[in-house]
């Protein structure tokens, strides 16, 4: 059995190389399975233009941007008064001539109820304290949706780079096992260097697996996050975004106090709790209702043509208790804003120390595996390739040290996308942008080293 085995890939390896020599080549085709399928049709667009669409045509802006147009409305129409009432008025008909109205006396009034100005005026301010939370819940909202764009738009780029590390990758190994292949059908090589090439091949597929499920998982975010179809393909062009110098952590808290949305928020709510409380207190002022009317007297009488005016008034403090408890619940809604703003506070400080931390690790692991770790990796492919092409190396250690140098360059994607996405995420912690930053390409991989061993 063992035999038939070994025949079979000597049979393989020879018509590998019989086909290449017909085609003048000396390295087996890469197998279609193992490269990455990248839709043709995809369109390109940049992170700021996904941000700028995802701003105007995200679902959840579109209705919080309704949401503020209708609280707008309502603020104009919070000092106006109520709807003035007409009344007609039959008095004195007979119940046994009800159809005689010569014996009735008929009135026509209007009336028209007068709040006191300053609760009118504290109305109309309360009605604008809930347009102006609105505005600033739909900021918040702006800000989460572009900060989420960017983020997904650092993973497609992350996603980016490692398809084209895997497909570098695939066609090193598949060099590597044609080269392997060769030199097997003349026991240059052990038939475990064959399956080890084989089995490190064969893994690319799990790999490529995982990453076509991380590109689309990204692309229906995007394309969701910017009110489009899930299924659209979409690849982004451009670099991720490094942040140049980061400002002191007091001057980030800072800058999210002044400019943080939810905070914002939180102090009109602390303030309009307290014209709530202003206006119950208010109350206590009565309102004025007039009525003015004309009557139409029964005949015979000395005078049928007769005008009505009326003046009423609430009696508010006839119902006190009432109205203090108004003002008191009021006070305690006050009191509530003011923890939430506190814990607010609290937590947004959390954030943005949180993301801080991620940048500033990402910064540290990028210039590491840029400046080191690369670098090193790609001296030790080097010498292994040589060692293996001089055959002064083994294969295994030719293997190893190119999965070494495709995990750095993948961990290296990682911390750029990482900074990228920590950088979204400070700027959504503060509500404002970052100082100067830079983009950086990653564009740089070497280009495949040619496995070939020498005749010896």
């Amino acid at each position: 059995m063992k035999n038939i085995y070994v025949c079979a890939l000597a049979l393989l390896a020879l018509m590998i190389l019989s086909s290449d020599e017909s085609r003048g080549q000396g390295v087996v085709t890469t197998p279609l399975s193992y490269i990455s399928t990248i839709a043709p049709a995809a369109a390109s667009i940049t992170v700021d233009q996904a941000v700028e669409d995802a701003l105007h045509d995200n679902p959840e802006i579109r209705a919080a941007v309704r949401r503020l147009t209708l609280a707008q409305r309502k603020s104009t129409t919070a000092r106006s008064l109520d709807d003035p009432m007409l009344m007609v008025r039959d008095w004195d008909t007979p119940i046994t001539k009800p159809w005689d109205l010569n014996q009735a006396q008929l009135m026509i009034s209007l009336q028209q109820t007068f709040p006191n100005k300053q609760k009118r005026d504290l109305r109309g301010k309360l009605s604008e304290d809930d347009a102006q939370i609105a505005s600033d819940e739909l900021e918040s909202l702006r800000q989460e949706v572009a900060a989420n764009v960017r983020e997904t738009c650092a993973a497609l780029m992350r996603n980016a780079d490692e398809m084209r590390l895997h497909n570098q990758q695939a066609a090193v190994l598949n060099q590597a096992l044609s080269a392997t292949l060769a030199e097997y059908t003349t026991g240059k090589v052990a038939q475990s260097d064959v399956l080890r090439a084989q089995m490190a091949l064969t893994r690319l597929s799990e790999h490529l697996i995982e990453l076509e499920e991380e590109r689309d998982a990204a692309r229906a975010q995007l394309n969701t996050l910017m009110g489009r179809s899930p299924d659209e393909a979409k690849e982004i062009e451009g670099s991720y975004r490094i942040a140049e110098a980061l400002p002191s952590i007091d001057e980030l808290k800072r800058i999210a106090i002044e400019h943080r949305p939810e905070l914002a928020v939180l102090r009109k709510q602390i303030a309009r709790a307290g014209d709530e409380g202003q206006l119950a207190r208010l109350t206590m002022k009565p309102d004025l209702t007039l009525a003015g009317g004309y009557m139409l007297m029964p005949t015979g009488s000395m005078s049928r043509n007769a005008y009505m005016a009326e003046l009423t008034m609430n009696l508010p403090w006839l119902n006190r208790a009432r109205h203090d408890e108004e003002a008191k619940q009021s006070d305690a809604a006050t009191e509530v804003a003011q923890s939430e703003l506190a814990a607010r506070t609290s937590t947004v400080f959390l954030e943005i120390r949180q993301a801080e931390i991620v940048m500033r690790s990402a910064q540290r692991r990028v210039k590491l595996y840029r400046d080191t770790l690369l670098p090193q990796a790609e001296t030790a492919f080097k010498a292994s390739t040589a060692a293996y092409q001089n055959n002064r190396g083994e294969f295994t250690n030719l293997i190893d040290s190119q999965n070494l140098l495709l995990d750095i360059r993948t961990a290296m994607y990682k911390a750029l996308a990482d900074s990228d996405s920590g950088s979204a995420q400070l700027e959504r912690a503060i509500g404002a942008a970052l100082p100067a930053t830079h983009s950086t390409n990653t564009t740089t991989d070497k280009s495949n080293f040619n496995i070939e061993r020498t005749n010896k």
